[in-house]
């Protein structure tokens, strides 16, 4: 792959792939079972699913670690491994993609709400972030992707502990609503200011509500930031199907055309969230190729 920082210098467009979780689900993972346990359990189906973005034309793929920080695995019963989930979860990305796409190490929020709204003080966040990272970065990634956050302290505390290990690139995104505000009242903007005064390489939005709202938090970011956008919506919003299962409600074809849109809103980095599959994003890469 070529140097990641050299293309996004340039004007270039970067694929990045879709949901974990949901693929995790169609191959079987029991309810109660965190993803992230399938590293050490089913190896050969998480980079069976990275191999299917590959295939689908991602240009990188995300590591299996999105709930990888210790209160997250502490709730799996997995609190004492988290160095090594997260290790082996780099390098099970890379082993699949051998060579043909980055591996970006996916940083997720802990769950637990920061002072003074919650318990979680700023030096044990860093903390927390500080062991997921080490991990990632001893599994060998390309660049780390700290996303769907929705409080500015906790990502914060993310990205500088992150600098402090590393100088390869930090992707930043946030779950917005369709007014460009996260749950906690973050604005998008305000959002894009303070990454870029931190150190992250790009910043955007991914989760949240959907395509219109990744289209809402870009409309505010392109007039805040200098840095790359990045743009990974969801495939809609569930529905509960007769079974009970989720059914999302937007198709490939329609989430391409949302990146088309995300594209002339600025977005360089597009991609997919919850809901989207492999079928999702080799309809924005070939949407994306006649761009």
């Amino acid at each position: 792959m070529d140097d990641l920082r050299t293309v996004l210098e340039s004007d270039e467009l970067i694929i990045g792939d879709g949901a974990f979780g949901t693929l995790c689900q169609e191959r079987g993972l029991p309810p109660g079972v965190m993803p992230e346990a399938w590293n050490e359990t089913q190896p050969e189906d998480v980079m069976a699913i990275h191999r299917s973005y590959v295939e689908a034309g991602a240009h990188y793929v995300t590591t299996n670690t999105f709930g990888g920080s210790r209160p997250r695995l502490t709730e799996g019963g997995l609190g004492d491994r988290v160095f090594e989930i997260n290790r082996l979860a780099a390098e099970l990305a890379r082993q699949a993609t051998d060579g043909r796409a980055w591996v970006a190490g996916t940083v997720g929020p802990t769950g637990r709400l920061m002072e003074p709204y919650g318990d979680l003080s700023v030096a044990e966040a860093e903390t927390v972030f500080e062991e997921q990272i080490a991990g990632l970065l001893a599994g060998g990634v390309d660049l780390l992707v700290i996303e769907t956050h929705h409080d500015i302290g906790e990502v914060g505390a993310a990205l500088r502990v992150a600098r402090k290990q590393t100088d390869l690139p930090i992707f930043c995104t946030f779950a917005f609503n369709p007014k460009g505000r996260t749950m906690m009242g973050l604005r998008a903007a305000q959002a894009a200011t303070e990454m870029e005064a931190l150190g992250a390489d790009a910043v955007g939005a991914n989760c949240g509500d959907g395509p219109a709202a990744i289209a809402a938090a870009l409309q505010q970011m392109r007039d805040a930031t200098t840095l790359p956008l990045v743009a990974k919506s969801n495939a809609g919003i569930p529905q509960a199907g007769p079974d009970g299962q989720a059914i999302w409600d937007v198709e490939p074809a329609q989430l391409a055309e949302h990146a088309r849109e995300f594209v002339s809103l600025g977005a360089r980095v597009i991609g997919g969230c919850c809901g989207s599959s492999p079928a999702h994003i080799a309809a924005i890469a070939a949407a994306l190729s006649r761009r």
